[in-house]
C-alpha cells in the first residue's frame, strides 16, 4: 500500500522492454458468487468461504488502533466514470514540514514474518509478536510501539528487521513525530531489533536510507556466513542532504549521484548488528548499452485504452530465491529478473512491462523456479478496483514462465468476485502453498478477501478456495482488508489491516484433496519470510504418494488398475513398522515393482503428468528404502 499526505494516492504505473499483446484470460466470473453483496460492518460483517475456514481471529491490541476511528479513516469517494484523472499533488517544498498521516491510517496492520511457533505482525505504529502454537488460540506476547510505517517485518535468528518510510519516524521510536523538514531525530530506513526474547524486543541498530524503506528483503549470508545481506526498497521522497549526507534527487542526466534509480544493499555483521550499513546502491534500472541510469520505463500510458504506469526509479518489492540464484523485482513500471549469486551485486537479466499494469508491486516464484507471479497494485491499495466494471486484467496478477533466464508472459489471474465501491481491492501479498506436484498460491486482495488459486497451467489459473467479509463500512470507503496472506506450517495467516490477525485452514473439495492438504502440512519451517523463498522438498511418505495419485486421477493420467496397485501396495507397506516383519520383504518388493511400472508409464506422458508419474515413482521407492 502507498499512502502519502492526506489522501491515498491512485498510483499510476509503467512499461518496459516488451508489451504483452496476447491476453490470456481466466474463466468468466460467477454472477452468483456468494461473496457478492455481503453485509458490511466493522465487527459484524457477513462472511463467505469456500474450501477454507476461519479458525480464529485476534483483534489488534490496544495502542494499535485509533480510539477515535478504530476501523480506520474514511476515504474520498471514487470519482464518477469518465471523470478526468485526479491531478498529482504538487511536490512538497523542501522547507515545508511533513504532513500528518490520515486519521486511523497510522495504525495499519502490514506484513508478516514467522519463527518457530511465533508470528510477527508489522504495523505502521510498530509491531506485535504472537504465540501461534495453537492456531485456535493465538496469544499476544508483546507490542512494540515504534511508528514510521509501513512496518514490514522479517526475521533471521535473533534479529528482526522493520521497514520505516514515513517522515514521522524517529530514531528513539517516539510517538511525537518529527516536525522540522530536516532533523537528526528523524529515522527512515531499516530498524534492527534483538528478539532473543520475543516478549522484550530491543532496538540495536537503525540503518538510515535516502528514500526510507517501504519494504526490504533478506537475501542471504556472505560466503563466510559472517554477514547478512538485505535489499532495501524505498519509494518515498528523497531526503535533503542536510538531513542525510549524500542524499539528493533529480534527473540522473543532471545528477549522476541521484538517490533515485537504485536499491540499497545493506550488510549486517551478525556478530555486531549495530555496525550494519549500506554497502552498495546498484543501478539495476540502467540501460546496459548506453549507461543511462533511467534505462527502463519512463512513465505514461501505453496507448489508447491502456494503463498509466509510473517511471521505473524504484522497486516496491523484491523476492529472492537463493537456491536458484534469482530474484524477481516488482519495480514500479517493470517486472525484472536478476542474478543474485553475488548478493552484494545483483545483475539484471531481463525486464518486462505490461500495458494493463499500473504499478508492479510484488513477485512470487513457483517452487521449481520456472515461473514468476507479479502483482499490479492499481490504485495504490486504497481504492476499489474489483468492481463489476473493472477489467479482470487490471489490478491483477501476471504470470510469467522463466525460459532461458527470460520472462515470458502467459496469463492473468484476478480474484473474480465483484466488490463494491466501499471496498478497496486489488492484488496484494501472498505465498505458495506447498502442495507437491502443483503451483498453488494464497493471496490477499484487501477487502476482496483471501483467494487461493492454482497456476500450474500458467495460461489458465483457477481459483480453488476463498474467504471474504463484507465491507468495513457499507456506505463509505474505509480502507481495510487483508494486507498479507501466507501459508505457514499448516495454516494460512492473514494480516487484516483493521481487524487484526486471522488464521485459516484449508478444507478438501473438488480441486484439492485431503491427501494434498496433508502433504502440504508435512512441510515445516523454522523461519519464514515470504520475500525470501526457500526450496521446498517433501519426504518420501505415503501421503505424498497419495497426493500425486489424486492429481493423476483428477487428470485421468493414470490407468485405474495402476492406481489401484499403488494404493494396495502402500496399504500393505503402511502396516509395517520396522521392515523386518515376516511379510515385509514381499510387501516392499511388490511396491518397488509397482514403482518401476509407474516409472515406465511416465515415459509415455509429457509435461506435468510425466513429472507427477516420475515423482510418484520416486516417492514409492523412497518409501520402501526407509524400511530396508
Amino acid at each position: 500500500m502507498r499512502v502519502k499526505g492526506l489522501k491515498i494516492l491512485c498510483v499510476s504505473v509503467v512499461l518496459a522492454s516488451a508489451v504483452m499483446t496476447g491476453v490470456a484470460q481466466q474463466a468468466a466470473p460467477n454472477p452468483k458468487d456468494p461473496r457478492i453483496g455481503l453485509k458490511g460492518g466493522f465487527k459484524d460483517a457477513a462472511t463467505a468461504a469456500w474450501n477454507m475456514e476461519l479458525v480464529s481471529n485476534l483483534p489488534k491490541p490496544e495502542g494499535f488502533y485509533d480510539p477515535a476511528a478504530p476501523a480506520g479513516s474514511v476515504s474520498a469517494p471514487e470519482p464518477p466514470p469518465g471523470a478526468p484523472p485526479e491531478p498529482r499533488p504538487a511536490p512538497r517544498p523542501a522547507d515545508a514540514p511533513p504532513p500528518p498521516p490520515p486519521p486511523g491510517s497510522g495504525f495499519t496492520n502490514s506484513d508478516l514474518a514467522f519463527q518457530g511457533t511465533h508470528a510477527i505482525v508489522g504495523n505502521y505504529h510498530g509491531f506485535n509478536t504472537y504465540d501461534v502454537e495453537r492456531a485456535d488460540k493465538p496469544r499476544l506476547l508483546a507490542s512494540v510501539v515504534c511508528p514510521g510505517g509501513q512496518g514490514d517485518v522479517s526475521i533471521y535468528g535473533h534479529l528482526l528487521f522493520m521497514s520505516v518510510e514515513q517522515t514521522r519516524g524517529r530514531m528513539d521510536c517516539g510517538t511525537q513525530g518529527v516536525v522540522p523538514p530536516s532533523s537528526a531525530e528523524r529515522f527512515r530506513g531499516v530498524r534492527i531489533f534483538d528478539v532473543t526474547d520475543l516478549r522484550n524486543p530491543k532496538q540495536v541498530a537503525a540503518v538510515q536510507t535516502c528514500r526510507g524503506s517501504h519494504t526490504h528483503t533478506i537475501v542471504g549470508t556472505s560466503a563466510d556466513k559472517a554477514s547478512l545481506y538485505i535489499y532495501g526498497s524505498g519509494t518515498g521522497q528523497v531526503r535533503p542532504g542536510d538531513e542525510l549526507t549524500e542524499c539528493s534527487a533529480g534527473d540522473p542526466k543532471d545528477n549522476p549521484n541521484t538517490a533515485l534509480f537504485s536499491i540499497d544493499v545493506i550488510e549486517v555483521p551478525l556478530a555486531a548488528p549495530e555496525k550494519a550499513k549500506i554497502v552498495n546502491r546498484p543501478r539495476i534500472f540502467a540501460d546496459t548499452s548506453t549507461g543511462n541510469l533511467a534505462g527502463l520505463w519512463m512513465g505514461g500510458d501505453h496507448g489508447p485504452g491502456t494503463q498509466r504506469t509510473s517511471v521505473t526509479n524504484q522497486c516496491h518489492d523484491i523476492t529472492v530465491y537463493p537456491e536458484i540464484g534469482l530474484a524477481a523485482g516488482a519495480c514500479s513500471g517493470n517486472g525484472i529478473l536478476m542474478d543474485i549469486k553475488d548478493p552484494k551485486n545483483p545483475v539484471r537479466l531481463d525486464y518486462v512491462a505490461d500495458k494493463n499494469f499500473a504499478y508492479w508491486h510484488s513477485a512470487t516464484f513457483n517452487n521449481d523456479g520456472t515461473k514468476v507471479v507479479f502483482t499490479d497494485e492499481w490504485g495504490g491499495g486504497g481504492r476499489p478496483r474489483c468492481r463489476a466494471t473493472d477489467l479482470l486484467n487490471w489490478g491483477a496478477d501476471a504470470i510469467f514462465d522463466i525460459v532461458d533466464r527470460k520472462l515470458v508472459f502467459q496469463g492473468y489471474y484476478k480474484m473474480p468476485a465483484a466488490q463494491t465501491d466501499q471496498e478497496n481491492c486489488v492484488a496484494h501479498n501472498g505465498s505458495l502453498i506447498p502442495v507437491p506436484g502443483r503451483d498453488i498460491m494464497v493471496q490477499s486482495w484487501y477487502q476482496g478477501g483471501v483467494s487461493v488459486f492454482d497456476f500450474t497451467d500458467s495460461k489458465t489459473p483457477v481459483e480453488i478456495a476463498f474467504f471474504d467479509r463484507g465491507p468495513i463500512n457499507p456506505v463509505q470507503m474505509v480502507s481495510g482488508g487483508y494486507w498479507s496472506s501466507y501459508w505457514y506450517n499448516g495454516f494460512i495467516y492473514g494480516s487484516e489491516i483493521s481487524r487484526g490477525l486471522d488464521i485459516f485452514r484449508l478444507k478438501p473439495g473438488q480441486f484439492l484433496t485431503q491427501n494434498e492438504i496433508d502433504a502440504a502440512i508435512l512441510v515445516r519451517s523454522t523461519e519464514f519470510n515470504t520475500q525470501q523463498q526457500p526450496k521446498i522438498t517433501w519426504p518420501a511418505v505415503s501421503v505424498v504418494a497419495k497426493a500425486y495419485l489424486d492429481q493423476l486421477d483428477r487428470n485421468q493420467a493414470i490407468q485405474p488398475a495402476r492406481a489401484k496397485a499403488v494404493r494396495d501396495g502402500l496399504a500393505k507397506v503402511d502396516q509395517l513398522r520396522t521392515g523386518k516383519e515376516r511379510d515385509a520383504a514381499a510387501a516392499l518388493s511388490a511396491l518397488d515393482a509397482v514403482a518401476a511400472q509407474v516409472e515406465a508409464d511416465a515415459k509415455g506422458k509429457t509435461g506435468r503428468d510425466a513429472a507427477r508419474l516420475m515423482a510418484l515413482a520416486e516417492t514409492l521407492k523412497g518409501r520402501t528404502a526407509r524400511l530396508r
